[in-house]
């Protein structure tokens, strides 16, 4: 296939070895990967931050951008959602049926990047290695939004050297939520100590997930508490081979750790 990657803005901002990680991922399974620079943002800040009219432009941003694309690839399980619960009740709200209809032809060619793998490529096995002991995240976006279930943990079963470790409610929010987590700031703090409670719990080495939003969060207070757990996106993960390692967790920072390490030395 031919699959244009969507990295979504913080990713390109912040996480940029997610992207690689991906594109290692898709072209070790002899797919092609193309990557617009025209793609800009989802549009989810603004639309979620009551700010309707100003996602308007970025949701036909998108459209326009990979209107021809055969498959489309998010490493963001809340950008998906925003695409697929959001787009249609925007389009349908500006009384544009050529909006519309575009919306509705796009949005079965868009998937979240484990699912692209596991529901569109039919692949559970990617030929990783990573000999960590890690604990999966489950974001509220692909558990609630896209219903991705365990294809996460599919995925991560089949590491080889990865031992995977159940996390303890592990349905429940790291009280990130974007901007939530700024204007509900005590509530959030709430939720993420018992977050980081449950993940020092498993003993794991690694805490992964779809989304680097949530992972940005939860490293930031596990670094606060100085606790011995780095986080890393899923897909860097399974990019990890046992000759080329994209992110080696014993030796290595992880980007949520230089991310969060350098907002705190400014602190």
């Amino acid at each position: 296939m031919n699959i244009s990657l969507f990295i979504a803005f913080y990713n390109d901002t912040l996480f940029p070895e997610t992207g690689i990680a991906v594109v290692h991922v898709l072209e070790r399974l002899g797919q092609t990967v193309d990557f617009s620079r025209a793609q800009t943002c989802c549009g989810q800040m603004h639309y979620n931050s009551g700010y309707q009219s100003e996602a308007l432009p970025l949701m036909r941003k998108f459209i326009e951008t990979f209107r021809n694309a055969e498959a489309v690839c998010i490493p963001s399980g809340s950008c998906v959602a925003m695409i697929r619960e959001q787009y249609p009740r925007i389009a349908a709200e500006t009384g544009d049926r050529k909006l519309a209809a575009e919306v509705n032809a796009l949005l079965p060619r868009v998937y979240e990047f484990t699912e692209l793998l596991v529901n569109k490529l039919g692949i559970e096995d990617v030929g990783a290695f990573y000999p960590h002991r890690v604990t999966y995240h489950a974001s509220c976006h692909s558990l609630r939004g896209l219903h991705i279930g365990d294809i996460p943990l599919r995925l991560l079963r089949n590491v080889r050297g990865l031992e995977l470790v159940e996390l303890p409610e592990w349905d429940q929010c790291c009280g990130f939520g974007g901007t939530f987590a700024i204007k509900n700031a005590q509530t959030s703090a709430a939720m993420l100590a018992d977050k980081m409670k449950n993940i020092i719990s498993t003993g794991a080495q690694v805490c992964t997930a779809g989304d680097n939003s949530c992972l940005m969060h939860i490293f930031g207070g596990l670094h606060r508490e100085q606790a011995n757990v780095k986080t890393i996106h899923i897909a860097e993960i399974l990019a990890s081979t046992e000759n080329a390692s994209i992110e080696n967790a014993s030796t290595e920072e992880t980007s949520a750790q230089k991310v969060s390490t350098r907002k705190g030395s400014r602190a």
